[in-house]
């Protein structure tokens, strides 16, 4: 069994890259946070932008989510604080692009996160966000299969439909294989422009065929998004009054009142 009542694990994916879903997870999870949520963010990306930009320098990445997934250290000892109170991280490493070599043969290897986070110290957490990288992994695999969910940024783009389908079907066979509570979490249009008649169209199109899965949320383009990764702080601390620093506070409402939804309907 995944998780608990007690906790939510949320994998933020998708297989583009730049379509803003680390900037998502480090900002829904600051959101989640600001609110009294006790949140962790575990980083499944080598390249570790999540953990850079919640401040988390390399030096201090002694013990990351490989270790974690190695089965060699807890969640305990490899989490770290943020400069977010109540926001928590396990940190990635490069270490993490060998992973495949490492597990890829045992029996185990789909579910190394799952068994990871299944004990009393991820109970610490109202909820538990992976970051993953940008392609369909074992990593992405093993966050799949611990999670209760999958939440997806999806750029306002001419292919964001194209590649929508195939995370579907992706999240599909994982959850016939190998996690049958796997559910998709919701949609989240990023990186939206008001002023480009294409984004409206995506949006329409992307709503059109998905329903109340899409987030009534527009996430913005917007330049201090961008600038606060640089600074090592999530765009909720660099400038809470920006227009994607509201945006992300409206998700997070958003996800709140979805949760207490589905609690109800349990």
């Amino acid at each position: 069994m995944i998780g608990t009542k007690k906790n939510r694990v949320i994998t933020v994916a998708n297989q583009k890259g730049g379509v803003g879903k680390t900037t998502t997870a480090i900002n829904l999870a600051t959101a989640l946070a600001a609110i009294g949520e006790r949140v962790l963010i575990i980083d499944l990306d080598p390249q570790g932008n999540a953990s850079t930009g919640l401040g988390i320098s390399r030096k201090d990445r002694a013990h990351s989510s490989f270790d974690l997934l190695m089965g060699t250290h807890s969640v305990s000892q490899t989490v770290l604080k943020t400069v977010v109170p109540n926001l928590y991280i396990i940190p990635s490493t490069m270490d993490l692009l060998g992973i495949e070599m490492e597990i890829g043969q045992a029996s185990d290897r789909a579910f190394r996160l799952r068994r990871a986070i299944s004990g009393d110290e991820a109970l610490e957490y109202s909820y538990i966000l992976v970051d993953c990288p940008p392609s369909f992994n074992l990593l992405t695999i093993n966050a799949m299969a611990a999670a209760h969910s999958v939440l997806v940024p999806l750029q306002c783009e001419f292919f964001a439909l194209e590649g929508l389908s195939q995370l579907l079907e992706t999240v599909n066979e994982v959850r016939q294989s190998l996690n049958p509570q796997l559910d998709i979490q919701g949609i989240v249009l990023t990186m939206f422009d008001s002023r480009n008649n294409l984004a409206q169209q995506v949006v329409s199109d992307v709503r059109t065929h998905l329903g109340d899965k899409v987030y009534h949320t527009l996430i913005p383009r917007n330049v201090r998004v961008s600038e606060a990764p640089s600074y090592g702080k999530p765009a909720i601390l660099y400038d809470l009054k920006c227009a994607g620093s509201q945006a992300y506070l409206q998700l997070a409402s958003e996800v709140i009142q979805r949760e207490r939804q589905r609690k109800a309907a349990a």
